[in-house]
């Protein structure tokens, strides 16, 4: 490799840090709740500001549980096949979120209880 290629790759590479840190500091704000999705249809809203366990069944009798507690979500329980909402750390920003596919189960932090996230024009 010469000079320049080594100067273009440390150019991209700053380029791409300081796009990262710009687009995660601007989604710095706690959301207020959790919304709770099986099969598309929203079957809770909780306030993150409070304590809170549920289990939750999905239409194939796949479970999982969710926590939230100190202001942070997380699913503490998951008997799906690859556990990877299971193994997905805590959410407490709005936009983020915690899927299950096999269970059809997403669980998203929004700003307010009527949060209604259009993700497509219709």
């Amino acid at each position: 490799m010469k000079k320049y290629d080594f100067i273009v790759i440390a150019v991209v590479v700053v380029v791409v840090g300081v796009i990262a840190v710009v687009l995660y500091g601007l989604n710095n704000e706690s959301g207020k709740f959790v919304q709770v999705e099986i099969d598309g249809v929203v079957a809770d809203t909780i306030p993150l500001s409070e304590d809170f366990e549920k289990e939750y069944t999905s239409a194939d009798g796949g479970k999982n549980t969710l926590t939230i507690n100190d202001g942070e979500a997380k699913m503490t329980f998951a008997d799906c096949p690859d556990g990877i909402c299971f193994r997905h750390s805590a959410i407490t920003r709005t936009g983020e979120s915690i899927i299950c596919l096999p269970h059809k189960l997403v669980v998203r932090v929004i700003d307010t209880a009527d949060d209604s996230q259009i993700d497509a024009a219709t």
